[in-house]
C-alpha cells in the first residue's frame, strides 16, 4: 500500500508541476488575442473616420468586448469598420507567422556545411560585372553593365539568395538525368542570353524552337540539319575538306568520323587505327586534288584505284602517299578490313541528303567558321543517335567552330570580345570530339565558354574513357550536380568531394546527486549519398573551383521576365515545323 500512495503522490507532483505553465499560456493566449483586436480595432476605427482613439488596454476592457461588443469601446466607429480592422489585423498576423515558420524551416532544411553568400563573392553580380570589365576591353568604359554582359547566369543561392554568375573565362560541365531542366534552364537560357557568336548541338529540336526567334533578332541563324530533326529546308552547305588542308586537319576530321562510332575515343584496336590513318590519307588526297566527299566514296569501294597516291604525289606528300599505298599493297584479308573498317566510319556520307550539306552548292549561302566566330550569329548543328546519324560531321563541324574562335582570339589578344557560347547538348551522343578534355582549358583562356550537358558521368567516360572524363572533370571550372545521378560510384564521390562537417550530440545523465549535460562532436556527410541522388528537380549542386559546394535553384527560360512573347515565338516555330514535316510526309507519299 505505501508503494501504490508513493506512485500517486509521484503523479499528482507531476500534473502540479504542469498546472503553473497551463495557466500561464492561457493567460498569454488571451493576452495576445485581446491585444490584436484592441489594435486591429483601433485601426479599423481610424480609418472609417471616427479617429484614432484607442481604448484602455486593461482588464475591463477586455471583459467589455467580450460582454457587450466593440460597440463598448469604440462608440463612434462603424461596427463593421472595426470587425473588419481585426479581422484584417489577425489574417495579416497569422500570415506573417506562416512566413516566419517556412523562412526558418528552409534556413534549417539547408544542409550544414555548404557554401553561403560569403563563400560565393566572386559568383555574386558585383564582382561578377568587376570580373567582366577586367576580361573584355569594350566593357571597361561602359557604366552599369546589363547582368548578361557580366557572365552566365548560374541559378540562385538556396534558399533565398542572391543570383551567381560564372565568368565567360570558365568551361562547364553539367550533368543532369533526362527531363531534369538540361534544355530548360541551360541550353535555352544560355543562348537566349548570348552577347556573342552561338553553337548548340542537340539531337532534339525543343532549344531550337525557344531560341531561333530571339538569336534571328541578333544576327543571322544557320541550321545544319541534315537528317531532318527540326525538318528545315536547307539553306546553307559547309566545305568539310578545306579542314583537311593540312596533316593535322585531315588527322582531326578522319578521327571525328572514327569516334562517331568508336565507344571509347581512348581504346581503339588496330582497325580503329589504320581506318583512321586511311581517312587521314583520303580526306588530304581530296583536299590537295579539289574533290568532293563523292570521289572520297569512290577511293574507299575501290581501294585498287591509285588516284589519291597520284595526287598526294603530285603535292609533294611522299611520306603520306607512301603509307596509303603501303596499306593497299598489304595483304588483302588486312586491307579489306582497313578498308571496311574505313567505309563504316563514313557511313553516313553515303546518305546524299547528309552528303548534299557538305558538298559545295552555288544555289545556298556557304558557312564559314571564321566570320561565324566574329560574328553574333547563330550555329544549330541538329543530329540523331544511333545508326546513319550525323554525328561525324555534327563533331567535325563544332570543332572547326570553336578552333576557328581559339584563332580569332589570338589574333584579338587573347580573349574573343564578345565571347563565343558552345552549348555541347547531347555531347556523348552527337557531338563526341575525343580530345575535348584537352582543350577544355585552352578555350576557357581564349573567351570560348564551352558548356558540355551529360546525362551521367558514366556516359562521359564511355565515350572519353576513364581517364578522359577525369580529364575533362577536372578542367571545367564550373561543375552543376542535377537531378537524377544514379551512378553509385560517382555519387559517392561527389559525396566525399562535398565534405564532413562537425555534428553535436547533447548526452544527459541522471544519478542521484543530479543531473549532468556533456556535448560531443562527430563528423558527418555534409550531403549524403541518399540526399544527393535525391536532388529534387529545379536544384543542382555547384562545384566552382576554389570555392565550397553551394546548392543552387535553376532558374528556367518560361519563368523569367519576358518570357511570353518567347513561348509564343516558339509555338509559331513549333506549328511551322509540324506542317514542314507533314508536307515533307504527303512528298514522300
Amino acid at each position: 500500500m505505501s508503494s501504490s500512495h508513493t506512485r500517486g503522490r509521484r503523479g499528482g507532483g507531476g500534473a502540479d508541476e504542469v498546472l503553473p505553465w497551463v495557466i500561464v499560456a492561457v493567460f498569454g493566449i488571451c493576452l495576445v488575442t485581446f491585444f490584436g483586436a484592441w489594435l486591429g480595432g483601433t485601426i479599423g476605427a481610424a480609418v472609417s473616420g471616427a479617429g484614432w482613439s484607442p481604448p484602455e488596454f486593461a482588464l475591463q476592457s477586455m471583459a467589455d468586448l467580450v460582454n457587450e461588443g466593440p460597440s463598448a469601446l469604440w462608440p463612434d466607429a462603424p461596427v463593421g469598420a472595426v470587425i473588419c480592422g481585426i479581422v484584417l489585423f489577425f489574417v495579416l498576423g497569422a500570415a506573417l507567422i506562416v512566413w516566419v515558420v517556412l523562412a526558418v524551416r528552409r534556413r534549417l532544411s539547408k544542409p550544414k556545411g555548404l557554401a553561403g553568400r560569403r563563400d560565393l563573392t566572386t559568383l555574386l553580380p558585383k564582382q561578377a560585372a568587376e570580373k567582366a570589365r577586367s576580361l573584355r576591353p569594350s566593357l571597361a568604359k561602359s557604366g552599369k553593365l546589363d547582368p548578361d554582359d557580366t557572365g552566365n547566369l548560374l541559378g540562385n543561392l538556396e534558399p533565398n539568395g542572391p543570383e551567381l554568375r560564372s565568368s565567360y573565362e570558365d568551361v562547364e560541365l553539367h550533368l543532369m538525368a533526362p527531363r531534369s531542366g538540361k534544355s530548360t534552364s541551360i541550353a535555352a537560357p544560355r543562348m537566349l542570353r548570348a552577347r556573342g557568336a552561338v553553337l548548340l548541338t542537340s539531337n532534339k529540336a525543343d532549344v531550337y524552337t525557344v531560341t531561333k526567334a530571339e538569336r534571328q533578332r541578333v544576327g543571322t541563324v544557320w541550321t545544319f540539319d541534315p537528317q531532318g530533326i527540326a525538318h528545315t529546308p536547307r539553306t546553307m552547305w559547309w566545305d568539310m575538306l578545306s579542314e583537311a588542308a593540312t596533316i593535322e586537319g585531315s588527322m582531326r576530321l578522319a578521327g571525328h568520323f572514327v569516334g562517331a562510332v568508336n565507344d571509347d575515343a581512348s581504346k581503339k584496336d588496330f582497325w580503329i587505327s589504320a581506318a583512321q590513318n586511311t581517312l587521314t590519307a583520303l580526306f588530304h588526297a581530296a583536299n590537295r586534288g579539289q574533290r568532293q566527299v563523292t570521289d572520297l566514296l569512290g577511293w574507299l569501294a575501290d581501294p585498287a584505284d591509285r588516284t589519291p597516291i597520284d595526287i598526294l604525289n603530285d603535292a609533294g606528300m611522299q611520306a603520306l602517299a607512301a603509307q596509303l599505298q603501303g596499306t593497299i599493297q598489304g595483304a588483302v584479308e588486312t586491307r579489306d578490313g582497313i578498308f571496311e573498317t574505313a567505309r563504316q566510319c563514313v557511313a553516313c556520307l553515303l546518305d546524299p541528303r547528309i552528303a548534299a550539306w557538305v558538298t559545295p552548292d552555288s544555289q545556298v549561302a556557304q558557312f564559314s567558321p571564321n566570320r561565324h566566330v566574329h560574328s553574333k550569329d547563330t550555329l544549330y548543328l541538329l543530329s540523331k543517335d544511333g545508326g546513319g546519324s550525323a554525328a561525324g560531321v555534327i563533331a567535325a563541324m563544332a570543332d572547326s567552330v570553336m578552333r576557328a574562335g581559339a584563332v580569332a582570339a589570338e589574333r584579338m589578344g587573347g580573349r574573343l570580345d564578345p565571347p563565343m557560347t558552345a552549348v555541347l547538348d547531347e555531347a556523348a551522343n552527337v557531338c563526341r570530339i575525343s580530345d575535348l578534355p584537352d582543350l577544355y582549358s585552352h578555350f576557357g583562356s581564349r573567351g570560348i565558354n564551352v558548356v558540355t550537358l551529360l546525362q551521367s558521368y558514366r556516359q562521359g567516360s564511355r565515350v572519353w574513357g576513364e581517364a578522359g572524363m577525369d580529364a575533362l572533370w577536372s578542367a571545367a571550372t564550373i561543375k552543376l550536380l542535377g537531378a537524377g545521378l544514379d551512378d553509385a560510384d560517382f555519387v559517392e564521390k561527389v559525396s566525399k568531394l562535398v565534405g564532413e562537417h562537425d555534428v553535436s550530440t547533447v548526452s544527459i545523465s541522471r544519478s542521484k546527486d543530479g543531473r549532468s549535460r556533456s556535448t560531443s562532436y562527430r563528423q558527418e556527410r555534409v550531403m549524403p549519398v541518399d540526399r544527393i541522388r535525391a536532388l529534387p528537380k529545379g536544384t543542382a549542386l555547384l562545384l566552382a573551383t576554389g570555392i565550397r559546394p553551394a546548392m543552387i535553384r535553376l532558374r528556367p527560360w518560361f519563368q523569367e521576365p519576358g518570357a511570353g512573347h518567347i513561348q509564343a515565338a516558339a509555338k509559331a516555330e513549333t506549328d511551322a515545323m509540324t506542317a514542314r514535316a507533314a508536307r515533307g510526309v504527303m512528298e514522300q507519299l
